[in-house]
């Protein structure tokens, strides 16, 4: 398997895959590099060089006791990039991945970017604050971590039922959707993925956002029902200063795979502009 070694030890696996431009994603949570197969198939065939990395504590990558924090998976990031030696690349994150895009660059800077991309993104910050009165309450969050310990293989395929919006009305189930939802969370460890879930809810990325200084293309589902769009999507066009936000009408959090054909469209448009 193709790993990067970080400073601490842990080896981060990444799919490297065409050459081009470099075009880099961030998977969401507890999923791993494998979310983005349908963008990745389709982008190389394009002509881009497409990387994806496995996050710490997720899919092949090391199962860390420490070190399942925002700032890390930011710097562990920043370890593939430079390891590969990338350069005017465009990243690409889905739901914590994309806090993780917004951190990296809050830590690391444009200097190796090119433009962003967040798609059903986790920023600004998901819990419900003084300042943040149309966010989620910390009981959610706390729901989560108690199904997490309790039994996660029932609540992975629990969860990916509204993540794909197949609880809605004339959806249609895929099975195979759910089943590879729950291939992709039983890979990772589940202290990494516990751990996580305070990095996807309580961290607020706003300062992050104010940071990003290239072009940002924000794509969110107006019918998300993991991450909603008004407390995140909408939120971070506002703050991000060269940001384009383009809702996807009825859109469920899993637009990547259940809408591939749409969302890799609008990345190949954005990545030629």
């Amino acid at each position: 398997m193709s790993t990067v070694t970080t400073r601490d030890g842990t080896r981060i696996f990444y799919k490297d895959w065409g050459t081009g431009t470099p075009v880099v994603f961030s998977h969401g949570w507890p999923l791993c590099s494998d979310a983005w197969d349908p963008q990745m198939l389709f982008l190389v065939q394009k002509g881009c060089r497409v990387i994806a990395h496995d996050r710490r504590g997720h899919g092949r990558s090391d199962q860390t006791s420490g070190g399942n924090d925002m700032d890390t998976y930011a710097d562990d990031l920043a370890a593939v990039i430079e390891a590969l030696d990338l350069k005017d690349a465009m990243l690409v994150g889905h739901s914590t991945g994309g806090g993780e895009v917004a951190r990296y660059i809050g830590r690391h800077g444009t200097s190796r970017v090119a433009k962003a991309v967040l798609i059903g993104a986790v920023p600004p910050i998901m819990l419900k604050t003084a300042s943040n009165p149309i966010g989620l309450p910390m009981d959610v969050f706390d729901g989560i971590r108690a199904s997490v310990a309790g039994n996660r293989s029932q609540f992975y395929k629990d969860l990916a039922v509204p993540f794909f919006g197949f609880n809605r009305e004339g959806a249609k189930v895929e099975q195979g959707t759910i089943d590879e939802f729950w291939r992709q969370g039983m890979l990772g460890s589940i202290k990494g993925q516990y751990e996580c879930i305070g990095q996807f809810s309580a961290v607020d990325y706003t300062a992050d956002l104010e940071k990003i200084d290239v072009p940002t293309l924000i794509l969110h589902g107006d019918d998300d029902q993991i991450v909603p769009i008004d407390a995140s999507g909408r939120k971070s066009a506002e703050i991000v200063r060269d940001a384009t936000l383009k809702v996807y009408a009825g859109g469920a959090h899993g637009m990547c795979a259940i809408e591939a054909d749409k969302v890799n469209a609008d990345l190949l448009a954005f990545q030629q502009q």
